[in-house]
This record gives structure tokens, C-alpha cells and sequence, in this order.
């Protein structure tokens, strides 16, 4: 694959042997499994979807999009086992109802009900899980959802790590919305909306007793609220989609892999604080795979950027959005980052499990 780089004018050799499409030698899960990353993947294409296989699953979208009669309904589950359980900025409660409603969103679709399931181990004190409760109801109710069901189950000290959290969602999507990660078309501006790696250090850093100048803070948030300005609106938007795990990297490598085309970013219009920078610098990470939970990536029509961006900034989770790349015909499937000093490099799937159990 040849890239151009007009600036100086050089030709970037990039190798075709990577490890997409290779699939690793494996007879047994591995941590590397849940990472979001291509392990994950793997794992979901050769085992899940043989066995499930259905035109809803297949779009292998952050919700399945249902259609029912009198519209359209967005269905969720996902299952929290974050590690510590609090943290700064939130907790595995907060985290559950905010990452479902977030996938409901990145449809285009409002979040009506939860359902939440808890696995907790016995001996958990009850204390904690009144405060993960409490959590739970600010997070519903700023996110204008319900929890309606739910489930309980206690299994014996060491059969769980303190407590699982499974939640699932049901959302309404508008008449007239297509909101998925097959849309994406060449020329479309892409955006996010905030600053990125901010809940995996901070998981990570409390985790380990580490301690930086700079506070690290979670941005785990509900964007169901974010997405409904831009959709009001009127706003042409192609994908949505929130980075959680693997990171901006791999989100954007599945876009440009479902809707077969390639996508540019630049480096230099990242937005990533300088504590975050700093605390992956020394523990030997890239925040382009570190996970987020409260930023979402917004594809739409170049000509709709700067009013996009606008939308973004006026909302509480959206004031340092940036548009940081766009989408072109050129490496389809593949993700190009232009660098600071000019040049280009890929930026391939998270590969491995960089950040065990950050959600």
C-alpha cells in the first residue's frame, strides 16, 4: 500500500502483512478476549455469529435496530465487571447505566428503559451497595431513562470479584434516522467530542495506587441528551459511535472496515489533556487505545462540520469537541494518521489487552 504524504512529497511504504485477518492459534478465552481490540473480534466472528447468525446481529452495531410496527426500537446489553469498583468520577454503577444509554444513543435513539442484573459476591458489604445504587438513580434520571426489571444473584465469596453489573436498554429511534457504522461515505468530516483517555488511565492509576499531579477523572457520562441537540438540528449525521474499548483506534478502524473505506486523522488535532498524555507516556501506553465512557465520534458531511462542532461545544459533554480527520476513498478499511512532523503511519486494532477491566 502506497501513501502519499504531500508535505514534503513522499511515498510511505506501509506493509500488507499485518495481523488483520490472521487469526491467532487459541483454544481457550484469554483476557486478550475482552479487550474491544482484534482478539475480540476474532472471538465474536469465528465463535458468536456462526451460531446466531441473523441480519440484526450482523450488522455488528453498538445496538440492534428492530423494526416494529408503528417504528423503529434499539436494543442493548452489555455487563460491567470494572476493576476498582470506584473510582474518580464515577463508579460500576454510574458506568453500567451510562454505557448502555450510550449505545442506545449511538443510533440515533432515545433511551426509554433498563433493565439491570447483579451478580455480587457474598460478604459484599451492603454499604457499598447502597452507594452503587444511589449512583445508578442519578445516572437514570439525568439520563431521562428507567431502570423497569432487574435480577439478582448472590454466589459464594471468591466466585466473583465483589460484583458484576449486566444491563440491557431498550431506545425509540426518530422517523427519517439511519444511524450506523455502514454509512460512513468519502468525504465526511469526522468528529469527537471531547478529550480522549481519560477513563482508562484514570481506571488504571487507581488500580495500581498510582498518583499523578494532574487528577485524573473518568468522563463517564450519558450522551443520549448531546446526540438529540445535533439530531434536532437537522444535521446529516452517517456514525456515531463512543470509543470505549481498544479506544479511538480500533473504533474507527471497525467504521472504516463496516462501511469499507478508509479514514485520516491528524495528530496534531487530537484533543488529549496533559495528564493524560504525561501518565501514558510513562507507563508506555497510547491514548488512541486507551477507553473512554463519556465521548462520542460523530461522522458527518464535511459542508455540516463547523456547525456540528458548534452543536458539540454548547453542551456540558461536548465544550472541547474537535474535528481531528475525515473520510476518503483511498486504504479502504484502513485507518492513516498524519503525525505532527508531517508524515503518515497507520494506526491498526488494538492488538492484545492493553487495560484489563476498564468497564
Amino acid at each position: 500500500m502506497e501513501i502519499e504524504n504531500n508535505n514534503p512529497k513522499i511515498l510511505l511504504i506501509l506493509s500488507e502483512k499485518k495481523l488483520k485477518g490472521i487469526f491467532m492459534s487459541w483454544d481457550k478465552i484469554l483476557l486478550d478476549h475482552g479487550s474491544g481490540g482484534r482478539a475480540s473480534h476474532e472471538l465474536i466472528e469465528r465463535v458468536f455469529v456462526p451460531r446466531f447468525q441473523n441480519p440484526f446481529l450482523n450488522e455488528m452495531n453498538d445496538s440492534a435496530v428492530l423494526d416494529l410496527k408503528g417504528g423503529k426500537l434499539a436494543f442493548t446489553t452489555d455487563s460491567y465487571v470494572v476493576d476498582p469498583i470506584f473510582f474518580p468520577g464515577g463508579d460500576i454503577g454510574s458506568l453500567a447505566v451510562c454505557g448502555t444509554v450510550n449505545d442506545l444513543a449511538m443510533r440515533g435513539a432515545q433511551p426509554c428503559y433498563l433493565s439491570v442484573g447483579f451478580i455480587i459476591e457474598e460478604g459484599f458489604p451492603l454499604s457499598d451497595l447502597e452507594q452503587i445504587l444511589v449512583s445508578m438513580e442519578k445516572a437514570a434520571l439525568e439520563a431521562g431513562v428507567q431502570i423497569v426489571t432487574g435480577d439478582t444473584k448472590v454466589v459464594p465469596k471468591g466466585a466473583v470479584d465483589k460484583i458484576f453489573i449486566n444491563t440491557s436498554g431498550i431506545g425509540l429511534i426518530p422517523e427519517g434516522i439511519h444511524i450506523a457504522g455502514q454509512n460512513a461515505q468519502s468525504g465526511d468530516a469526522v468528529l469527537v467530542s471531547g478529550t480522549l483517555g481519560d477513563h482508562g488511565l484514570t481506571i488504571l492509576s487507581k488500580r495500581e495506587g498510582l498518583a499523578f499531579e494532574s487528577s485524573l477523572k473518568s468522563d463517564a457520562a450519558p450522551l443520549n441528551r448531546l446526540v438529540g441537540d445535533m439530531l434536532q438540528a437537522g444535521l446529516e449525521i452517517h456514525v456515531l459511535r463512543d470509543p470505549t474499548r481498544g479506544g479511538l483506534a480500533t473504533t474507527l478502524n471497525e467504521i472504516a472496515g463496516q462501511s469499507r473505506v478508509g479514514v485520516e486523522i491528524w495528530e496534531e488535532a487530537i484533543p488529549i489533556r496533559e495528564s493524560v498524555a504525561a501518565a501514558s507516556e510513562i507507563l508506555g501506553l497510547d491514548p488512541l487505545y486507551v477507553a473512554n465512557e463519556g465521548k462520542l465520534i460523530a461522522l458527518l458531511p464535511q459542508s455540516q462540520a463547523e456547525a456540528g462542532l458548534a452543536l458539540m461545544k454548547k453542551n456540558p459533554y461536548g465544550q472541547e469537541a474537535a474535528v481531528i480527520g475525515e473520510v476518503r476513498r483511498e486504504n479502504p478499511g484502513k485507518v492513516v494518521m498524519k503525525t505532527t512532523i508531517g508524515g503518515k503511519r497507520l494506526v491498526d486494532m488494538l492488538t492484545g489487552e492493553q487495560l484489563p477491566r476498564i468497564c
